[in-house]
């Protein structure tokens, strides 16, 4: 490059995620999934927009075709839940199978296991946390010491949120991200059919920005949400004005949610 020729700025590209909650007991509704609302939140922060989030049963074949379709999409997957020391914790041995590696028994991680349980209470079914597919990379988990781990670009976590969190804190600083999307999220004392209309000429004026609405019902009264989304900060300031703008007309005084 000449010195006279003009500097490129450096733009960041969209880097996209899914989700794969394993686990027969968030299907029956037994367990409410909390970790798709952390994940999402967290790793926007970064510049990763989860882009699908998937639920299968313990089924080695569902986790297989499931995981090998969404990491051929995404640039990552992550998966929670199937990772302990029962017989219907099966993520590993799926994932290994995915991947077409042994399942091995990490080094690393047996030892970590050994050293944070007392001697008589190092069972078989515990060191089965340390089996993982072959050349796994370990993540610290700094609540019950049984580690996850990342193979390529899936990243495998417990499905209890209070360890997946501590297991994301200790391992966000690898992940390479890209753009942010920032929000705007305006509630308004109208039903949502009646800003129906004029919110769906807004949203062909902005196509570049995702619009939704959401509404609700609180001290009995209607109202809704009204979210508009997007990794253009300009684009996205236009879009709430032009909300803003449209509740007025209705009748109505917008409230900007924090």
């Amino acid at each position: 490059m000449s010195e006279d020729a003009p500097e490129k700025k450096s733009e960041k590209k969209t880097v996209t995620a899914a989700l794969l909650i394993i686990g027969n007991e968030v299907l029956s509704g037994r367990t409410q999934d909390a970790n798709l609302k952390f994940l999402g939140e967290n790793l926007n922060h970064i510049g990763i927009q989860i882009r699908e989030a998937r639920v299968v049963p313990d089924i080695t074949d569902e986790i297989v075709e499931a995981l090998n379709a969404l990491r051929q999409r995404y640039d990552y997957v992550f998966t929670t839940g199937g990772i302990g020391p029962t017989h219907d914790d099966i993520t590993s041995a799926a994932i290994a199978k995915a991947f077409g590696r042994k399942l091995t028994r990490h080094p690393e991680a047996e030892a970590l296991l050994r050293a944070h349980y007392k001697p008589e209470d190092v069972t078989e079914a515990r060191l089965k946390m340390s089996d993982m597919p072959e050349g796994a990379v370990l993540i610290e988990n700094p609540v019950s010491k049984a580690p996850g781990y990342q193979v390529e670009n899936v990243i495998v976590m417990a499905g209890i949120p209070r360890i997946m969190q501590g297991m994301f804190e200790g391992f966000r600083h690898r992940l390479q991200g890209g753009v942010t999307v920032g929000s705007r999220s305006i509630t308004v004392t109208i039903p949502e059919g009646i800003a129906a209309k004029p919110l769906g000429a807004i949203q062909n004026d902005f196509p570049d920005v995702e619009i939704g609405s959401y509404p609700f019902v609180r001290d009995g009264k209607v109202g809704t949400s009204l979210v508009a989304r997007s990794s253009d900060p300009a684009r996205l300031a236009a879009a709430a004005e032009a909300i803003e703008a449209m509740v007025r007309d209705l009748g109505a005084e917008p409230e900007e949610e924090a």
